[in-house]
């Protein structure tokens, strides 16, 4: 018999249990989508189809995980589960210190709690929302500096995770090293589609970190799906294991922060893991106040067997084959039909490029976050907005357009099928279908930070509610601007709310008034509708 290589990819396993999913009517998802603000966060996860809001904590554990969590040590001090998850992260990561957190912004948070301060700044390829409120909320500044090639979606470039060295290296002379704590890579890039990042670009950005004695932190949580990309792109890797790719890529940093509900197959927990002493006994005092002591950190003894295991199980061949050939399935079938997203497919998710399907929605009424309600309406589809609501609003308040307006589908780990994502495009080739009635979107009410997960909209166009007001829990209320001259006919507000969509090829300046300013000082504010850049002087 001659061997049989077949082309399909079939699931590397069995499903033994099932979860049964709810079917609903437009009219009861509308129903349900207005009650929750119109914010896809807030809905009921019952009321959900395909759930693709995130791949984080979302996954089918396996076999191996419930036996080992049925086995757990739940002893508060000194438990066996917590060696063996310590082992296991030692022997896949190489760092010395391993300390235990409930979820990966809980060791952002001893980490810059531990090392930011007022005045600093700490560079990434690009930070994600979670990693850069952290960094703000230390009074530092978390400065994104993504490779060129990230910022065309439909560039097809192997490592568009990539930083850009040459800005780290200006952003070094610049700043000086002494106020910067940390050089951060974020490994896959979620913030530029789930790009992977090259063995070549860790080596030379963790080089020059070194070289002026600071420290390299990588964001390791999808560090498996980023190995098998550099097996695959990256000439010189074809015949490694991702296990060894993966000890090279840490070998070249200081230390790691982990969220394990991506790659560590878990649907909780996390680690920072640290090479230097008194850093790791810095951040060892501030886990015991804030996440317990420091054998389980937050940790149940279950989980930490459930995340030992599954670091191996995320590394595995067969599995990381699957896992991104899911991906570049839907990815294959939306660009058939002539749908713009993010190329290439990245290693957990689909970007949809709202800005590019939806022209007709400005990005100041946020056209991502317009689609991914139409993939809701239309087909009970839940992803994330990756775009101008999640990283517009600045420290100080003013709202910027992101460089992207991207509608993440993030595939949890093992859990849907083919027939799944056959019904996923449908639902999405007939949103684009429709798409001359989606509307764009106005906030209504928004925390000071990571407003995404608990802000409420409305379609621009609706009428407001009785007595609504625009809230912004501790931060000024923006006074309505005036007209700039008798020619202009719209009235606009602060930059910090900005949200009116300009004719074509106009450019209009207004006389701002705000309350943070103080009474009677203005600001002139220029809007360029062909570039949408907004530029406040």
């Amino acid at each position: 018999m001659k061997t049989f290589e077949p082309k399909s990819i079939i699931e590397p396993f069995r499903v033994r249990s099932v979860e049964p999913i709810r079917f609903s009517t437009l009219e009861q998802r509308e129903a349900a989508l207005a009650k929750a603000g119109y914010n896809p966060f807030l809905l009921r996860a019952e009321d959900v189809l395909i759930d693709l809001l995130t791949d984080s904590g979302t996954g089918a554990m396996s076999s191996r995980q419930w036996a080992g969590m049925i086995a757990s040590d739940e002893s508060y001090a000194g438990a066996s589960s917590f060696y063996r998850f310590e082992h296991a992260v030692q022997d896949v990561t190489g760092f010395k210190h391993v300390i235990p957190a409930h979820q990966g912004r809980a060791a952002e948070h001893i980490l810059f709690a531990t090392i930011a301060n007022p005045g600093q700044v700490i560079p990434s390829n690009a930070h994600f929302d979670t990693t850069r409120a952290h960094i703000e909320r230390q009074g530092a500044q978390a400065r994104d500096l993504p490779c060129v090639q990230s910022q065309d979606p439909k560039l097809n470039y192997p490592f568009k995770g990539d930083m850009d060295v040459d800005a780290l290296r200006t952003t070094i002379e610049e700043v000086g090293a002494a106020r910067i704590p940390a050089v951060m890579m974020t490994v896959t890039n979620n913030a530029c589609g789930g790009q992977p990042v090259s063995m070549a670009n860790v080596r030379a950005a963790s080089a020059l970190a070194r070289a002026h004695g600071i420290p390299f932190i990588i964001d390791a949580c999808r560090f498996a799906e980023n190995a098998w990309f550099i097996k695959t792109r990256e000439p010189g890797y074809e015949g490694a294991k991702p296990i060894e790719i993966a000890r090279q890529m840490f070998s070249l940093a200081d230390g790691c922060t982990m969220s394990a509900k991506k790659d560590g197959m878990s649907n909780i927990g996390g680690f920072l893991a640290l090479n230097d002493d008194q850093l790791a006994a810095r951040c060892r005092n501030l886990e015991i106040l804030t996440e317990g002591f420091p054998t389980y950190g937050g940790m149940a003894g279950y989980d930490l067997e459930a995340v030992a295991q599954g670091l191996y199980e995320a590394l595995d061949e067969g599995y990381l084959r699957y896992r991104i050939r899911s991906i570049e399935y839907l990815g294959e079938k939306l660009l058939a039909a002539a749908i713009p997203i993010v190329q290439p497919t990245g290693g957990h998710a689909v970007y949809i490029d709202a800005r590019a399907l939806l022209p007709h929605i400005s990005p100041l009424q946020y056209p991502a976050w317009s689609l991914n309600n139409g993939l809701y309406l239309v087909g009970g589809v839940r992803g994330v907005e990756i775009g101008s609501v999640m990283f517009g609003r600045q420290p100080d308040g003013s709202e910027r357009i992101a460089a992207l307006d991207l509608v993440r589908l993030a595939f949890p780990r093992r859990v849907y099928t083919q027939s799944h994502v056959d019904y996923l495009a449908e639902v999405i080739l007939e949103v684009a279908a429709q798409k001359a009635d989606l509307p764009g979107y106005r906030i209504v009410e928004e925390a000071p930070v990571l407003r995404h997960f608990t802000g409420t909209t409305r379609p621009a166009g609706s009428a407001s509610a009785p007595n609504e007001a625009r809230s912004r829990a501790s931060t000024p209320s923006p006074r309505r601007m005036r007209k700039a001259s008798s020619t202009s006919n719209v009235t606009l507000r602060w930059c910090s709310s900005l949200r009116r969509q300009f004719p074509p090829s106009r450019r209009k300046t207004v006389i701002a008034r705000s309350k943070r300013y103080g009474s009677g000082r203005e600001k002139r504010v220029t809007i360029t509708q062909s570039s949408w850049t907004l530029a406040c002087t």
